[in-house]
């Protein structure tokens, strides 16, 4: 036997995306940065520079260690982006609320944000023991009231937060561990960010799907116009498939670009899901829940990208159709011409035919009548030596003869240039 040359891979990453251990009370923060053409070797780069040896999972997709004696961070690479995290032992209310105002954190934060690439999602969280620790500093976050989400999730631990972004620019989330095992909160944790990691990434179609839709209602008018022209028959066959042809070039052009973005918002709609129902948040009377809340306008925004991504495919197939029932139409015509040509072809032929015989025929009687002439001067020149014979009876012996003999040869003739033609 040997080693799989991927098993350590395969093996190794069903560990990775782990956080470390969670505390309580504790405080952490997360980015989920987009990169453009040569930010990720540069962010690569950064964290490798900062940190000589860290712990890895598995190549560069996953990094972990301290920044400084109370802070830990890890980095994973995605496939689209990187997701950066921070996490403060013993975090405070005081810390939370106005975290720049430690030093140890402030110099954390500055550092990652400096790393390239584009923010799609910033979050803070603290993490508390209690509700009653969590209600008293609740008020002071600033959330919208009326927005304001609050559920039990996991088995005991409730979460509060507006979903919204506070003037730092980062979303504020309180969590109430009410007993739950570390080990369970820190996944539950985890599962509660990617929940929300992923309902951003899929919502990235929603403004490519937005863009889209009027170019597809354009597309819709256009291909019910030259339906309409088709039946009509009023404009010619080259035209209207050049026009069909444009049109499908467009679409096609259209479903390339948006592809990759609806797919993957179809992809990160669905982990949402698994995450939603993993999570097991139950509704607290006078709150809205992290369902309702998730529920409420990120699945008809799932829906719509999904509506866009069928609309394309209808729009292409209606596209195609009319481009094969021309072409059907244009082919029947061609068919038609062409029998038309066959049989004006054969007219000819049976016209050449005819001709034909008729040349062969005057042709035979010609040559008969030269070869008769000829005839009639040598009995002209023997009659003096014959004086008995009679020219015009004999001559008119020979017609028919001569006749059927120059037609004999004709028909050979023929027969022999016809097979040597075959050969």
């Amino acid at each position: 036997m040997r080693q799989h040359e991927l098993r350590t891979q395969v093996v190794t990453e069903m560990h990775l995306r782990r956080w470390e251990m969670l505390c309580v009370p504790c405080l952490y923060f997360q980015w989920v940065v987009l990169h453009e053409e040569g930010e990720r070797e540069a962010e690569v780069a950064a964290i490798e520079a900062r940190f000589g040896t860290v712990t890895s999972g598995n190549g560069k997709p996953h990094r972990s260690g301290r920044l400084s004696e109370h802070v830990a961070f890890t980095w994973e690479r995605h496939s689209e982006g990187s997701t950066i995290s921070l996490f403060v032992d013993h975090g405070s209310a005081e810390t939370f609320l106005n975290p720049k105002d430690n030093a140890e954190i402030a110099a954390a934060i500055d550092w990652v944000e400096s790393l390239p690439g584009a923010v799609l999602r910033a979050t803070r969280a603290l993490i508390v023991g209690t509700e009653k620790e969590a209600e008293d500093i609740v008020p002071q976050i600033g959330f919208e009231l009326h927005e304001l989400v609050s559920c039990h999730i996991g088995q005991s631990a409730r979460i509060w937060s507006d979903f919204r972004l506070k003037p730092d620019g980062f979303g504020a989330m309180v969590i109430a561990s009410n007993g739950t095992e570390p080990a369970d909160l820190t996944r539950l944790v985890q599962r509660l960010q990617e929940l929300g990691n992923y309902r951003n990434r899929a919502l990235l179609g929603l403004p490519v799907a937005q863009k889209v839709w009027p170019s597809l209602n354009e597309a819709e008018e256009r291909l019910t116009d030259l339906a309409r022209r088709i039946a009509e028959g009023a404009d010619t066959d080259d035209q209207l498939m050049q026009e069909i042809s444009e049109l499908s070039v467009s679409l096609t052009k259209g479903v390339t670009e948006t592809s990759f973005r609806m797919s993957a918002t179809a992809a990160y709609g669905s982990l949402v899901e698994e995450r939603l129902e993993e999570l097991d948040n139950r509704r607290i009377e006078g709150f809205a829940s992290l369902g309702y809340f998730t529920q409420r306008r990120f699945a008809p925004a799932v829906r719509f990208c999904q509506a866009v991504t069928d609309r394309q495919r209808e729009l292409s197939e209606r596209a195609s159709q009319l481009a094969s029932l021309l072409r059907a139409r244009i082919e029947t015509r061609i068919e038609n011409q062409n029998a038309r040509l066959l049989r004006s072809m054969d007219r000819n032929a049976d016209m050449q035919l005819r001709l034909q015989r008729l040349v062969e025929g005057l042709s035979i009687v010609a040559a008969s009548y030269y070869a008769l002439g000829i005839i009639g001067y040598a009995i002209s020149g023997l009659q003096p030596f014959f004086p008995t014979l009679d020219e015009e009876l004999v001559m008119a012996a020979l017609v028919v003869p001569v006749v059927l003999g120059i037609y004999a040869f004709v028909q050979m003739a023929k027969k022999r240039l016809l097979n040597r033609h075959e050969q």
